[in-house]
């Protein structure tokens, strides 16, 4: 159960006395009906539509239980019908109906358009909750909300006890709120309401795995939702392929296909683009090559202005053609009148977050097939439409069913705090139709520890609480409450409401873009600020945008009793940016690189850079708040300096002191030093003077198995020793491994010891191995390694034979033949045990015969070999018997 819930008191579930009971004593309570329910107006309906067919089944199925899922296609009207016909129903009992639309324009637009339909204004029966803009009065009875203000309320109301339906509408975008608000009232209806009622609409879903999610299994009958189909009655829609070539930018196409629409198609032209920057050069050109004196040109993304998205959504004058320029915004929820063509770009920007960067990026994909129907279908909402979809219908058979819930690929720090708050610790408590992914849960978890938000033990600090109340994302929210302790609220909400707001300033084509937010800053205090700055010469200020931030800031110092005087704060306040965005993005602390003007490391090890020449280039340190999130280096749009000193204050607690010793290749030695560190970057730095001889023998001997036993000083000694005790093992076991592998990997033990003093390189060469070696063995081995590896052995003549281990299997020897006459076994090594290879010598020292079998080959094959080589060396003994011959280092005497 989540925290500060309570148990329902309303008792009865099926519309009688019980209900009513409970009904009458939640108005008394203020949190049901104070009035008997108003007589809504007659409804006007301009022309039947296909959801109408259902409706009196979908009054059934709430009648008959807590839930329902309705499929029908864009322009069925499930949007403004659904919530006005079940506003009289017997189990609302003059609750309020909530109802969820994805985006603010969709929210507005389908409040008016009920409002309309009643005869009235929007804030009467039929309201609106967006950011920015509320319309509700004390008579609302359908309150069109966009998706946070539910789990808002949930936070202030966990029973929802003045709601009785909530409707989950365009469901299949999945959003992560739509999912988190869908868990959360699934949670509070099987806890705390269970005659709350719930409905999810979608156009593309699949529906019956809603309708399994929502089944109460605790109840006979439901453990299934009823699934609702509307089959609509669009127009027929004709498809036409315009294929863009590679080498075709998006706008163009879409603009020539804009054109071509005009002139073959009656009725206005919706053209579909990924985002607000193609709408504007889309625009250009359109404006540029000319247009006719009665086409009217819209663009409608989610950053204009109220009265733009309006008019772009209104029918267009009399006697006028309209050409509206949309993103995804207008797939769905949004009935714009006269549309007859539709132009899809097949292209959609998408947020992408990367777990392993803890960074969101937009990135611009190829349309999902429920996507692109959705869009064409716009073209036959009232009438026979055509659509032009500038790829080759080959490639239509390649497109993905659905785009990934938002849920799998987002940033999870809202949702972790929004559960925290609500006292969920766990996702696996909430029923998902897709769950949280794991990593990036536990890393939003991790962000919402290091701002504060959570405690050691994983639950929602009263700091959390204050950010969760605050409705942001969770980097704002620290940032606003911890700017406000420090007497910077006015610019943290400054600061707040530019980064939630798209950029305020664009570059002219050709001008340089100035990443700095304190211009920013500037420029909400003062409109000349652009003037002033000589590098920031070609960037114009969006003034919409600028107002909207004034806006939100206004209302955000407001709600932190931070001085609002009608301006930003002074200059003073404005270079406070870099501390404050340290505040939000304390991973995003970046350090200049030596030598490389504008290029940063970032304090979570990724690198950063300008992508061209800035004034920040040069900072000693920044924050950054805008980076694309690239793997090997990403590029900063938006940042801010700050001082060391504000580090080192305000995040001391996240500072860490380490000594480190370690190899430094440029010294070709062991340095150690103290270093106070902030993730990846060294903010300071000094050498030890005394560090431990351990740690610098460790990092030394790291230096070394890093270049291999090679780099290692090795001699003739040192290898023939290795040699011998390689032998020695294969005879043994119990002797020590001395493998390549196994010095490699033992390089500590071994020679670790010997290291102590020592810092570099060319003192390890003064390193004698053989002692180093030999200090591995036993007392008991050093005196049996003669006997077991002998160094040499003795020839009949005297000579000290070398032994070469060099082959553990077979050790060899070489030496000349006439050393040998009179020897009738072969010598041996191992205690006997291995007969060493020989390599029998001619006088010159040439190898005439290799053996193990001495006594064989006086038998035979040395006969062949005197044969051969007596009249070549003829000063040399080839006696008929050799094993009665004297053996000699010596030619024959003379006259022999």
């Amino acid at each position: 159960m989540r925290a500060g819930s309570r148990p329902s008191q309303a008792a009865g579930t099926d519309g009688g006395t019980q209900r009513r009971e409970a009904d009458a004593s939640a108005g008394e309570r203020g949190v049901g009906r104070a009035e008997p329910p108003a007589i809504l107006r007659p409804m006007r309906f301009d022309r039947p539509l296909p959801i109408d067919d259902v409706l009196p089944e979908l009054r059934r199925a709430l009648r008959d239980g807590p839930s329902a899922v309705v499929q029908a296609p864009p322009g069925a009207g499930k949007t403004t019908r659904v919530p006005l016909a079940l506003l009289d129903e017997p189990w609302l009992a003059g609750r309020v109906v909530v109802m969820l639309e994805p985006r603010r324009l969709a929210a507005r637009a389908a409040a008016h358009h009920m409002a309309r339909t009643l005869g009235e204004r929007a804030g009467e029966t039929v309201g609106y909750r967006v950011r920015l803009d509320t319309r509700i009065g004390p008579r609302t009875r359908v309150e069109v909300v966009t998706e946070g203000v539910l789990t808002r309320m949930l936070g202030e109301d966990p029973a929802l006890e003045r709601v009785g339906l909530v409707i989950f509408d365009e469901f299949h975008e999945r959003s992560v709120q739509a999912d988190l608000g869908l868990a959360l009232s699934l949670q509070s209806r099987e806890l705390l309401r269970e005659e709350l009622r719930l409905l999810v609409m979608s156009a593309t879903l699949d529906g019956a795995a809603v309708a399994r999610l929502l089944g109460d299994a605790q109840r006979a009958g439901h453990a299934s939702a009823p699934l609702i189909t509307s089959e609509g009655r669009g127009h027929p829609v004709e498809t036409r392929w315009r294929p863009r070539r590679a080498d075709d930018r998006v706008e163009a196409a879409v603009a020539a296909a804009v054109r071509d629409a005009l002139a073959r198609e009656p009725g206005d032209v919706l053209a579909f683009l990924p985002g607000q920057a193609e709408i504007g050069r889309t625009e250009r050109l359109l404006r540029d090559g000319g247009l006719a004196g009665d086409v009217r040109l819209h663009a409608l993304h989610g950053s204009l202005p109220v009265e733009q998205q309006d008019a772009a959504v209104a029918a267009a004058p009399p006697g006028a053609r309209k050409v509206v320029l949309a993103t995804s915004i207008a797939e769905t929820s949004l009935t714009i009148d006269g549309i007859r063509a539709v132009i899809d770009s097949g292209l959609a920007r998408v947020p992408r977050f990367s777990p392993r960067s803890g960074m969101t990026r937009l990135e611009t994909v190829r349309v999902s097939r429920a996507a692109a129907d959705q869009r064409r279908g716009r073209a036959g909402r009232t009438a026979p439409g055509v659509c032009y979809r500038l790829w080759a219908q080959a490639e239509d058979a390649h497109l993905v069913p659905q785009l990934p819930p938002e849920i799998l690929e987002a940033d999870l720090a809202p949702l972790a705090l929004e559960l925290a708050a609500a006292g969920v610790r766990d996702p696996a408590e909430l029923r998902w139709l897709d769950p949280p992914p794991a990593a990036a849960f536990a890393q939003a978890r991790q962000l919402l520890a290091e701002l504060g938000a959570l405690d050691a033990d994983g639950r929602v600090t009263p700091h959390g609480r204050r950010m969760a109340a605050l409705a942001l994302h969770p980097r704002l929210a620290h940032m606003l409450l911890a700017g406000a302790e420090l007497g910077l609220g006015a610019v943290a909400c400054d600061l707040g409401a530019l980064l939630a707001e798209r950029d305020v300033l664009r570059a002219a084509p050709g001008a340089p873009r100035d990443a700095d937010l304190r211009l920013r800053l500037e420029l909400l205090r003062d409109r000349d600020a652009l003037e002033g700055s000589g590098y920031a010469r070609g960037l114009v200020a969006d003034r919409d945008a600028l107002r909207r931030v004034r806006e939100q800031a206004r209302l955000w110092r407001r709600q932190l009793g931070a001085r609002d005087d009608g301006a930003t704060a002074g200059a003073g306040d404005v270079d406070a940016a870099g501390l404050l965005l340290a505040l939000a993005y304390p991973d995003r602390i970046a350090q200049r690189r030596p030598g490389a003007g504008g290029r940063f490391l970032l304090r979570n090890g990724r690198g950063a850079a300008f992508g061209e020449p800035q004034p920040l280039s040069e900072a000693p340190y920044l924050v950054v708040a805008e980076l694309d999130g690239q793997e090997r280096e990403s590029r900063i749009f938006l940042a801010a300096p700050v001082a060391l000193d504000d580090l080192e204050r305000h995040l001391g607690e996240q500072l860490a002191t380490e000594r480190r010793v370690a190899w430094d290749e440029d010294a070709q030695a062991v340095r150690a030093v103290e270093r106070e560190r902030l993730g990846a970057i060294v903010l300071r730095e000094r050498a030890l003077a005394s560090p431990d001889p351990a740690q610098v023998a460790a990092a030394l001997a790291d230096a070394l198995r890093a270049r291999g036993l090679d780099a290692l000083p090795w001699d003739r000694a040192s290898r023939q020793l290795v040699e011998r005790l390689r032998f020695a093992r294969a005879i043994d076991p119990s002797w020590p491994d001395l493998s390549d592998e196994a010095l490699l990997a033992g390089l500590d033990a071994w020679l670790g010891p010997h290291l102590a003093g020592l810092r570099r390189l060319d003192e390890v060469q003064r390193l004698r191995l053989d002692d180093v070696l030999l200090g591995r063995l036993t007392w008991a081995q050093r005196t049996r390694l003669d006997a077991l590896a002998p160094t040499h052995f003795v020839a009949p003549t005297g000579s000290r034979i070398h032994i070469d281990y060099a082959d553990p299997a077979a050790p060899s020897a070489a030496v000349r033949l006439q050393e040998l006459f009179g020897l009738t076994e072969t010598p041996r090594v191992g205690e006997g045990r291995v007969p060493l290879t020989l390599q029998l010598l001619s006088p010159a020292q040439r190898p005439v015969q290799v053996t193990r079998d001495l006594a064989g080959f006086w038998r035979s094959s040395y006969f062949d070999v005197r044969r051969e080589l007596k009249g070549r060396y003829p000063k040399h003994p080839w006696p008929d018997d050799p094993l009665a011959a004297e053996p000699t280092r010596r030619v024959k005497p003379r006259g022999g």
